[in-house]
């Protein structure tokens, strides 16, 4: 068996003049190449989970489906991606994509671009490559997250956190409050006559394409006199299945670029495939996983009751499972009551149920935010909550942040983890 020998999936429309010259090279052995011809990005997917190596991905740029995920699912594999007839000006670098090929290349544009971006089958490299693309370093916002069980006011507390560092002048027009929960709740708090463009149109747009700063602020709204502006959630609970994760990321990255500070609204459950054994459990938590784990800080609230305190321990503990350590937490106790001594028994409470988790013995005492009445008129007749709701939460905030002397990026688990059986894949003669 030759050394230079290439193993490439072709998808393209099937009357296109590259791919059918190509599967000729290959079948007459006039290029070292086995080619795969795939009829969808669903079959690409499936060839490359299916044990086989491949060295390329040879994709017309004209083709359904190729977005950010399918790019990183070649990459996953170890294969290079190359983009035949780019029909569309964009940049393809960002995408990921490796290279770019006219229509009318040649043998000879064929095997450099192998040669520079593949890797034939037959070596046997000690290392898999990097191939991400460097990125030159830019400026970023921050993040916070806030999360709680049901029914504790997690969204009006966030509400209430971009309305008092909105207000701050030099924050002005650089606050984003976005809903990123299952049932996103946000559109209703705000009575926002329009329910789009939200997450699932911001997710859609950077399927394949890294959008200007101007073009992500038109897809928010700026509520009337809250300081900040306002990316509304998902419309239906079912509507998770349409958010694609590297999508995701890049929206979230967008964000990221484009405001100062954002504050984003999240569920609690952040459970995936190795706590469940379930990929589906995992994608419908993809937009907690996601925010969660590229936040500053984590903001847990919870109320002062039994089973307030008991749901919000267990919140806490999730999280510090996840990897958010207790640097990046704040508890946040709503609706608490103005005793001092009734204080300090949930603290007491809370650190007792807290204190037995592995990690979770620094948690700082919570943040309390007063029960009043004037939330709910001020939410039912659409106008700003009371200035000095947030106010306790703020101060906090940006303590935190200025302590922290660089921006929180997601854990990488360097661990050794057990293989699940199965997941390496099969070694076949074909492969090698």
């Amino acid at each position: 068996m030759s050394a230079d020998r290439w193993v490439v999936l072709g998808l393209a429309h099937p009357r296109a003049s590259w791919f059918s010259e190509l599967a000729r090279w290959a079948t007459t052995a006039t290029v070292p190449v086995d080619f795969v011809k795939c009829v969808s990005a669903d079959e690409v997917r499936a060839r490359l989970a299916g044990g086989r190596a491949y060295s390329a991905l040879f994709v017309g740029g004209n083709v359904s489906g190729l977005d950010r995920d399918l790019v990183d699912s070649t990459h996953t594999a170890g294969a290079a991606v190359v983009v035949v007839e780019p029909i569309t000006d964009r940049d393809w670098s960002e995408l990921g994509v490796n290279s770019l090929l006219p229509g009318d290349f040649d043998r000879a544009d064929l095997m450099a671009v192998l040669n520079e971006h593949a890797i034939p089958i037959a070596r046997i490299a000690e290392h898999v490559p990097d191939r991400g693309t460097e990125c030159e370093p830019h400026w970023r916002g921050r993040m916070i997250a806030v999360t709680g069980a049901g029914g504790t006011g997690a969204s009006t507390v966030a509400m209430a956190l971009a309305q008092s560092i909105g207000d701050d002048t030099s924050n002005q027009g650089l606050v984003a409050l976005a809903d990123f929960a299952l049932n996103g709740e946000l559109a209703m708090l705000h009575d926002a006559r329009e329910v789009v463009p939200g997450v699932q149109e911001l997710a859609e747009a950077h399927r394949a394409n890294r959008l200007p700063i101007d073009e992500i602020r038109s897809m928010v709204f700026e509520p009337e006199g809250r300081g900040y502006h306002l990316l509304l959630g998902l419309r239906r609970h079912r509507d998770w299945t349409a958010i694609r994760k590297r999508a995701l990321d890049a929206a979230v990255d967008g964000l990221l670029r484009s405001y100062r500070l954002i504050v984003a609204d999240v569920d609690s459950d952040v459970e995936g495939e190795s706590e469940t054994g379930s990929i589906d459990v995992e994608d419908r938590n993809l937009m907690a996983r996601t925010t969660i784990r590229r936040a500053d800080l984590v903001i847990v609230v919870g109320q002062a009751s039994p089973k307030g305190l008991h749901a919000m321990s267990r919140t806490i503990r999730g999280l510090s499972e996840f990897g958010v350590d207790c640097p990046r937490l704040i508890a946040v106790i709503n609706r608490s009551p103005r005793a001092p001594h009734r204080r300090a028994e949930a603290s007491q409470a809370l650190a007792m149920l807290i204190d037995c988790a592995e990690g979770l013995e620094h948690v700082p005492n919570p943040i309390f935010l007063a029960d009043r009445r004037d939330i709910d008129s001020a939410i039912h007749d659409g106008v700003r909550l009371p200035v000095g709701f947030g106010r306790p939460l703020h101060d906090e905030v940006t303590r935190r942040l200025d302590e922290a002397t660089t921006v929180h990026t997601p854990r990488v688990d360097t661990d050794p983890v057990a293989v699940i059986p199965g997941s390496l894949g099969a070694w076949s003669e074909q492969a090698g």
